[in-house]
């Protein structure tokens, strides 16, 4: 009769269990992951984040250190210092706040009635909505060439106004700083029109129908309900419509006065690299717009968080 053989712990069992093992931890440490969000599919993320580190992050940082490196020398803030001691230099923050503060404000409160209006039904609605978008197709350029052509001394504007006896002397829109806003105005306004409607729309339309059956006026549903979720919306495009107008160059060049009223920060940084050849002096303008225009969306955000702490609400486009 054969013996019966007792299998005891072996090298080869114990090197299963601790594969298995491993591959529980595995397991465990990939769960783990997963329930903060980070799985494969995060890897498709990667081009994405490369880009914006070699497209956007790097180039910012190489601009904040050659700022910190003055050709004129006065230690590692010397361009800084140099700045905000030249009047002519600092005062271009003043006149680009001048100009992108207003042109989003026009921008982003001419919108909101006009989008609260649109997202109806009614009949030319497209239309309407198409004419009012169709300057994003013009460019910068075009706008400023229209702008010229209709309001100069010589426009149809000044020569209606003239022949009717409205005034004795055509009135002057361009070369200065109404003409630069009236370029802002017109480019910006599809950009701040497009967002304002797609958040109004993402607004449920049942929550002012149940205030109306509780006996809300109009100016009440839109104060109480469509206004406050509408905060974050304003909010971001505000911020988008800003920096938008605030990288003016085009416009202050061609329809402006470039060497004084609407001499902005893009035009200085323009001039210190391409005229003076001082990119030092160059980075350190950009970098100060940039740290203006983060100041002023930090301010906004502020605002927003403090007007309205709810919840997305659903609906159609939410």
């Amino acid at each position: 009769m054969a013996t019966p053989v007792i299998a005891g712990p072996s090298s080869d069992g114990g090197a299963v269990h601790a594969a298995a093992g491993g591959r529980g931890d595995r397991g465990g440490l990939r769960h783990r992951l997963a329930e903060r969000g980070v799985d494969r599919v995060l890897l498709l993320a990667l081009p994405a984040v490369v880009m914006l580190v070699g497209l956007f992050l790097y180039p910012v940082l190489y601009g904040i250190g050659l700022s910190l490196q003055p050709r004129e020398g006065g230690g590692t803030f010397g361009n800084y210092s140099a700045f905000f001691a030249d009047s002519y230099q600092s005062s271009t923050i003043w006149k680009t706040m001048r100009l992108a503060l207003p042109a989003a404000l026009f921008n982003v409160g001419v919108s909101v009635p006009i989008a609260y209006r649109l997202r109806g039904r009614f009949r030319g609605r497209r239309l309407l909505t198409a004419v009012l978008v169709l300057p994003v197709t013009l460019g910068t350029v075009l706008v400023a060439d229209g702008l010229l052509r209709y309001l100069g001394p010589k426009g149809w504007f000044n020569r209606v106004i003239v022949d009717l006896g409205i005034v004795d002397a055509p009135v002057r829109l361009i070369y200065n700083y109404w003409g630069v806003l009236f370029s802002l105005i017109i480019t910006g306004f599809p950009f701040a029109f497009l967002l304002v409607l797609s958040y109004l729309s993402g607004i449920d339309p049942t929550l002012e129908r149940a205030a109306a059956t509780l006996g809300a006026n109009t100016w009440q549903r839109l104060r109480h309900i469509t206004l406050p979720l509408l905060a974050p919306g304003l909010a971001t495009t505000f911020a988008l419509a800003f920096v938008l107008a605030f990288s003016v160059f085009p416009s202050a060049n061609l329809v402006g006065e470039p060497a004084n009223q609407t001499r902005v920060m893009a035009i200085a940084a323009y001039q210190s690299a391409f005229e003076k050849y001082d990119y030092s002096m160059a980075s350190t303008i950009a970098v100060l717009m940039g740290l203006v225009e983060l100041l002023v969306i930090a301010a906004v955000f502020l605002w927003r968080g403090r007007f309205y702490t709810g919840a997305a609400t659903g609906g159609k486009g939410a």
